[in-house]
């Protein structure tokens, strides 16, 4: 367990899952219950408790763990029943897919607009 690589996962999850956590669970069971700050803390929570977990657990019964976690913190912090926490997690799971897919697209537009890769065109496409 390599506390640096922990702190920066923290960070950088914290960055982009906590939004999408929170707006997900605020669609879901209101704004009183799911606040911005609670969605850090199970993104914190989350990757703490991954990485520990990760160290004894490995494979599907270590996926399966990480699953049930990630749910009960959802659970626990946005004072959701079971189901609410997981449909909150799939939707933020979809969400976040597509986001990273147009953010790839773009970056792949982006690069063939600078002629970057061949064939596709731009400034220096063949």
């Amino acid at each position: 367990m390599d506390l640096m690589g922990i702190i920066l996962q923290i960070i950088i999850s914290v960055i982009i899952i906590s939004p999408i956590l929170w707006l997900v669970g605020r669609s879901m069971v209101g704004g009183a219950k799911a606040k911005f700050t609670d969605a850090i803390w199970i993104v914190v929570f989350g990757i703490i408790i991954n990485a520990i977990l990760g160290t004894f657990v490995h494979g599907a019964i270590g996926f399966i763990v990480t699953l049930i976690v990630w749910i009960a913190l959802i659970k626990h912090f946005f004072d959701a029943g079971w189901g609410k926490a997981i449909l909150i997690g799939i939707i933020a799971i979809i969400v976040l897919i597509i986001i990273a897919f147009v953010l790839a697209f773009l970056g792949i537009v982006a690069i063939a607009g600078l002629g970057g890769l061949p064939g596709l065109g731009g400034l220096g496409g063949y």
